[in-house]
């Protein structure tokens, strides 16, 4: 018996980096999972088909976050093929280009935040009603849980876009835990530091210089950048039985802390 049997989940961006290894522990934990995708339709199947192929059960479903009514034919299409979302994971994410706010494109900071806060908005407006319904039935609970960054600890210069739209999705949250308690439905926030992703990949090299990300492990907590799966394990931690009095919590996954981490020599 897995923690999260019987369990649908919906997670955005779910088909690669930190969302693949999302989507897999809670396949892994007994949750059918819907791999929602963007346009990488090719790595949203990759991870469809390994869930399969362990024995679970998976769908990729196409939607951009950031248009309420893919969204909203999403949520429909998901509950169509295996009934209503009780389990919902805003992970979906793009990383804005690094420029000062006098130098950044106002359709880029709009893009941004619209990919990282309202589509979060949208979602969980969308899967709310039937998540109370399945909630508030016997033996029944409804989680969301929103995928954050340390950004919002830092602010640095030059992200503006990203960590906007980083701490709108974290006021979200907290404002929804409130809002969603008396149902039974959990929110919460799962905040990593640099991960092993195609994105952490992207930031290390134009932050730090290098080329290798796997080059950093020694300079980091525990010897290691963190995994997909330790952010995951995070999120199975918060939807399980487990975390049955937690809600609006803000769990940051970085080793401990970026002070712990060298420079690059």
């Amino acid at each position: 018996m897995g923690a999260l049997d019987g369990r649908v989940a919906l997670v955005t961006g779910g088909g690669r980096g930190i969302g693949s290894g999302i989507s897999l522990a809670l396949a892994s934990a007994g949750a059918t999972v819907a791999v929602n995708y963007h346009r990488d339709a090719e790595t949203a199947q990759q991870t469809v088909a390994e869930i399969i192929a362990a024995g679970g059960a998976a769908k990729a479903f196409q939607a951009s976050v950031a248009d309420f009514d893919e969204d909203g034919a999403m949520v429909e299409a998901v509950a169509k093929e295996f009934g209503p979302i009780d389990l919902l994971v805003n992970n979906a994410g793009i990383a804005s280009r690094g420029r000062s706010v006098a130098d950044t494109d106002p359709v880029e900071m709009e893009r941004v935040v619209r990919v990282h806060a309202f589509g979060p908005h949208y979602l969980s407006k969308l899967v709310l009603p039937a998540m109370r319904a399945r909630a508030t039935a016997p033996g029944g609970r409804g989680d969301i849980v929103f995928i954050s960054s340390v950004a919002t600890d830092y602010y640095s210069p030059n992200g503006a876009p990203y960590n906007m739209g980083k701490a709108a999705a974290e006021a979200l949250a907290k404002g929804l835990a409130k809002e969603e308690v008396s149902y039974g439905i959990h929110v919460n926030i799962v905040a990593p530091g640099l991960v092993v992703s195609e994105m952490g990949r992207r930031l290390a090299k134009a932050t730090m210089g290098v080329d290798d990300i796997g080059d950093l492990d020694a300079k980091f907590p525990f010897g290691r950048v963190c995994r997909p799966e330790d952010v995951a394990d995070a999120v199975v931690f918060l939807c399980s039985p487990a975390s049955g009095y937690l809600t609006g919590q803000r769990i940051t996954v970085d080793g401990g802390g970026h002070q712990w981490v060298r420079p690059v020599s």
